[in-house]
């Protein structure tokens, strides 16, 4: 019997391995792929694309937010792989309720990335896999030698927002500012809170105790991205695929602009291996 914590630090127990696997979680998806485990999956979400040759024959339960609770039920999954923040408590707690299996994820950290792909690995029985091992000496080798380069490189001054309208974007606390960081960079708003209410949190009025809600995503006005004095804008193709119209926002502002794959700054565990590498390609441009 093998015994897990999942990152709500709730135990799973596991008899066996598991063979049929929901994936409510895209970055997941993929990394069940990666540790050759793919064809264990009989779930997704339409958000689920990667890899894209790979997952067109696996059947989709709804989208993260709006998970298909009885369509999950229906396949009957020994596991089903959540996210805290991407998927809803509500239909989490739907899904625990029905008997089913849940590990919930909730990395904020390359690293915590990495070692979720190991906790995999180890409820997968694949751990002992060359591809396994090959997987994670990566993973903690990008994380190593991005902490070694950073001790000799000048960090350079990012804005990343994830919504143009309210402009939002994350503090330090957060899975992109710490790829961010890794690759070179400085969250230019890594100090920053989300205050409550909407006026507090785009002005000078008081704020309210948020309570348990959610204080990593403020909203930001231009003038104060402004005053920030980012090098770099760096806009992603999500969770807001932004454009060149949105670009134009800020470039008339005197700031330089460039795109990157949402991908490589929100997809924690496989995927996050390359994408730390391309975002610091992306800021070695600056230096």
């Amino acid at each position: 019997m093998l015994k897990v914590f999942d990152d709500r630090r709730r135990e799973l127990y596991f008899a066996r391995p598991p063979r049929r696997i929901v994936s409510l979680v895209p970055s997941d998806t993929d990394t069940l792929f990666a540790l050759g485990a793919g064809d264990r999956l009989v779930g997704r979400t339409a958000y689920c694309v990667e890899p894209a040759d790979r997952v067109g024959e696996v059947a989709i339960c709804g989208g993260t937010k709006n998970v298909d609770v009885g369509a999950v039920a229906r396949l009957e999954p020994d596991l089903i792989i959540a996210n805290q923040e991407e998927n809803t408590r509500a239909q989490l707690e739907k899904l625990a309720q029905a008997g089913l299996q849940v590990l919930v994820s909730f990395p904020k950290r390359v690293g915590d990335g990495v070692a979720h792909v190991a906790r995999l690995a180890k409820v997968l029985a694949v751990q002992g896999e060359p591809i396994t091992r090959d997987l994670l000496r990566r993973g903690y080798q990008v994380v190593r030698e991005a902490r070694v380069a950073n001790r000799g490189r000048r960090a350079v001054a990012v804005f990343c927002p994830i919504w143009m309208d309210p402009l939002m974007t994350f503090s330090a606390d957060t899975f992109g500012s710490d790829v961010i960081a890794l690759a070179g960079g400085r969250n230019v708003f890594g100090d920053r809170e989300r205050r409550y209410p909407l006026a507090a949190d785009l002005s000078g009025f008081a704020a309210q105790d948020p309570g348990e809600r959610d204080t990593r995503y403020p909203r930001v006005t231009l003038d104060e991205v402004v005053e920030r004095g980012p090098e770099l804008v760096l806009l992603p193709n999500e969770p807001h695929e932004f454009t060149e119209a949105d670009a134009d926002v800020f470039r008339e502002r005197g700031l330089r602009v460039e795109f990157c794959d949402g991908k490589d700054l929100f997809w924690y565990g496989a995927w996050s291996i390359g994408g730390v590498e391309r975002i610091a390609a992306t800021l070695d441009q600056l230096r």
